[in-house]
């Protein structure tokens, strides 16, 4: 559709990567309002509000991207999500490996984007190792691990979740929107929400339709942030050699809206470190991220917000064991300070973290 549209001067490259401008200053406005966070929706103090807010984005997310579908204006079947053999073992491994990381750095990968716009050092911080770590698995010295457990594979008679889909969307969406309107959340924190629901099938809309050439054809993208940010990583060291992509300008653009928005609000704050062994919890975190989230397909959004609206069975195991890793290990780490805060009746246990 995209050589329609009568640009002279925009290729359809550059163009997506001023629609993910649009997307991600969206989103780091959205989210740095409800404080959007699936971490929190599972372990945090707030956790009722906070999986209202993630559900209300995920309800519109589904019904959207599947009424896209049904429309005949996108299409997952060639998407990774689908691939024919499920990499089980990577998927399961890397989601309870990002799920423990998120624990340890108390947010999943946007929350920390968005946090970092907010002048959170610590979270910034978390943001570079987690680039890294992130890049290693995929193209570096980490690759090996990838690919060892990719090659464990499970084959399924359906890639995605069989029957009708516009009924799984129903049935996904009406069981979240249950969830969320007895969250006791604003109702304008649920209708901010459920705009960031709507970046999701823009997202998918806008790259894999509207901005679509045959001549220089783009990937169909949506919102996520593994390897967003090994491009928006890549790209800072090396712009004069690279065009920039959909994925950096993504990353680049949340913190810009976050920013903003914590400004505006008068809700910035430089904040940073308190001690070395809470430095060390926090790049701990932040390298299991890195290593779960390219193993699991996807993190918390592009796995769970963006990955489920696609029905994929590949990204639904992913959200289910980053939830996983996340209980484990809020749970061993609860553990660990209930032993450490209980009379010394007997020899002093070792740090859980």
């Amino acid at each position: 559709m995209f050589e329609s549209l009568g640009f002279e001067t925009l290729t359809a490259p550059q163009a997506a990567v001023y629609f993910a401008l649009a997307l991600g200053v969206a989103f780091g406005i959205l989210a740095q309002i409800t404080r959007f966070c699936f971490r929190r929706s599972i372990v945090g103090k707030d956790r009722k509000q906070a999986a209202g807010v993630w559900l209300t984005a995920l309800a519109v997310a589904v019904l959207g991207t599947q009424g896209a579908v049904a429309a005949g204006w996108i299409t997952f079947a060639e998407h990774r999500f689908m691939a024919g053999e499920l990499p089980v073992l990577a998927i399961v491994a890397g989601g309870l490996l990002f799920g423990a990381g998120m624990v340890l750095t108390r947010g999943c990968v946007s929350r920390l984007t968005v946090l970092t716009g907010s002048g959170n050092l610590r979270a910034a911080l978390v943001l570079v190792v987690f680039a890294v770590v992130a890049h290693a698995t995929l193209k570096g010295v980490l690759a090996p691990l990838r690919t060892t457990l990719g090659s464990i594979t499970l084959s399924l008679d359906s890639v995605a979740l069989p029957g009708a889909p516009l009924l799984w969307a129903g049935l996904i969406a009406a069981a979240a929107l249950v969830i969320a309107l007895r969250s006791g959340n604003r109702a304008g924190i649920l209708a901010l929400a459920a705009l960031i629901g709507v970046l999701v099938p823009l997202g998918w809309v806008g790259t894999g339709f509207i901005l679509q050439d045959e001549f220089d054809p783009i990937a169909m993208e949506s919102l996520s942030f593994t390897s967003a940010a090994a491009e928006a990583l890549f790209f800072t060291v090396a712009s004069t050699s690279i065009s920039a992509t959909f994925g950096a300008a993504l990353i680049g653009a949340v913190v810009l809206g976050a920013l903003a928005s914590s400004l505006i609000r008068g809700e910035f704050a430089w904040q940073s470190f308190h001690s070395p062994r809470e430095t060390g919890r926090y790049m701990s975190g932040a390298a299991l991220m890195g290593v779960g989230g390219v193993l699991a397909g996807g993190c918390t959004v592009g796995a769970g917000l963006s990955g489920i609206p696609t029905l994929s069975i590949a990204a639904i195991l992913a959200i289910a064991a980053i939830g996983a890793g996340g209980l484990l290990t809020n749970w061993a780490l609860s553990a660990g300070s209930s032993e450490r805060a209980a009379p010394a009746t007997r020899p002093t246990a070792l740090p859980a973290e």
